[in-house]
């Protein structure tokens, strides 16, 4: 099946029900395991995240009402329930909310939650990263750099850039003894400056 063109990835823009649900630690985990690593049990997803699975199939529950997850009829035998992530991608556009103070807020809060993750995931790596190859540590990293941009052609950009991932991800997994996942950040916003 080499030449089976890739499923387009399931793709929500959440509403302002669905931001107001996410913008909550468990719940942001939850989701992001289920993309992750695919259908789970309330029971193996409490293992997986140190929780309970009380709180678990909670906050399962209150992603299923918005359409973030959905149970996996495939699986589910008697009690055992299975979820799934109902999408691949979830987006937004922060102007959305203009007029929703707590969506506003909540989407300020997965922002937050982003930023924070993208060090805490940086962290691991360096934790870790001489126990890899040097290929690995070649090629992994993080740079920066100052561009003057406005707001079309930042937006152009991160469109430009994003169709980059997409393309990557819709490629075949290549056939190669150290691949891996790995976790890829976008993030471009206006420098600010203290004071202003």
């Amino acid at each position: 099946m080499e030449n089976e063109r890739p499923t387009a990835p399931r793709t929500v823009h959440l509403d302002a029900r669905q931001v107001r649900t996410l913008a909550h630690p468990l719940r942001m985990r939850l989701l992001g395991t289920l993309r992750a690593d695919g259908p789970a049990t309330a029971t193996a997803l409490a293992g997986k995240l140190d929780t309970n699975t009380g709180a678990t199939s909670y906050h399962l529950r209150q992603l299923a009402e918005v359409g973030l997850v959905t149970e996996d009829p495939d699986r589910g035998t008697g009690r055992q329930r299975w979820w799934q992530a109902a999408h691949d991608i979830s987006n937004f556009e922060p102007t959305d909310f203009d007029d929703d103070p707590d969506a506003r807020a909540a989407v300020q809060w997965i922002q937050a939650d982003q930023a924070r993750l993208l060090a805490e995931q940086a962290e691991r790596w360096m934790a870790v990263e001489h126990g890899y190859s040097r290929e690995w540590r070649d090629a992994a990293g993080m740079s920066d750099m100052l561009l003057t941009l406005g707001p079309a052609r930042l937006r152009a950009l991160n469109d430009e850039v994003w169709q980059l991932f997409q393309r990557y991800r819709d490629e075949p997994v290549p056939d190669e003894p150290e691949a891996e996942s790995v976790l890829v950040f976008l993030a471009a916003f206006p420098r600010v400056e203290q004071g202003r």
